[in-house]
């Protein structure tokens, strides 16, 4: 867990998140721990089963929860209470500030442009946390700002690898960096450190919590 100005950000594993300050927030809950705190907003940044798990959405639904998608999410989610989002929106949730930016591959075929996924900026009492989806080092990151904390994918095949999302961290200076996208499907701790080793920024690898 890391705690930043009152927030606390805890790593599930993978790209999932669970972030508490006076709201439960998950982004990506493909992994979700035994005892589970019910959510009053997730954000799915695709519709890929690592992502978008349905399953385990459902297991974190409350009567009030809102669940923010990209569109291709929709369907999967018949019955829940969603709100479908494209790149480039802002949109505020139970005062919680969100913007999507966009989220693809540049020399891959995995995540398209033209799929419209995104990545989030949530902004909390005035903290901005960016979660970058499934993407590599994108023209548009270098446009970001004031981002205090950057959850960025670090295990290549799929996404940027390391040293790409060193790159892209170095070119919109997040206070803090947190690498994400390793230690399930693809990549190991070995480029979370590589990520740490080129990252101008501070960079905290945090262990996976599974209670």
């Amino acid at each position: 867990m890391f705690e930043y100005k009152g927030i606390k950000l805890h790593w599930l594993g993978h790209a999932s998140f669970k972030i508490t300050n006076k709201l439960v927030i998950y982004i990506d809950p493909y992994l979700i721990p035994p005892t589970l705190e019910k959510a009053d907003l997730i954000l799915v940044t695709h519709e890929h089963f690592d992502h978008c798990a349905v399953d385990n959405i459902k297991k974190l639904v409350k009567d009030d929860t809102v669940i923010i998608a990209t569109e291709d999410c929709i369907a999967k989610l018949a019955g829940l209470n969603v709100k479908g989002v494209q790149p480039n929106q802002t949109l505020e949730v139970k005062g919680i500030k969100i913007e999507t930016i966009p989220a693809y591959n540049l020399n891959k075929n995995f995540h398209t442009k033209a799929s419209n996924w995104v990545g989030y900026i949530i902004e909390i009492d005035g903290v901005r946390i960016y979660h970058a989806g499934d993407t590599d080092f994108i023209p548009e990151m270098k446009e970001l700002k004031n981002i205090d904390i950057a959850l960025m994918p670090v295990g290549g095949t799929y996404t940027m690898n390391a040293k790409e999302a060193a790159e892209a961290v170095n070119s919109f200076k997040p206070k803090v960096a947190i690498p994400m996208h390793w230690g399930e499907i693809v990549g190991n701790k070995a480029d979370a450190e590589e990520f740490k080793k080129f990252a101008e920024c501070e960079v905290v690898i945090l262990e996976k919590e599974r209670e």
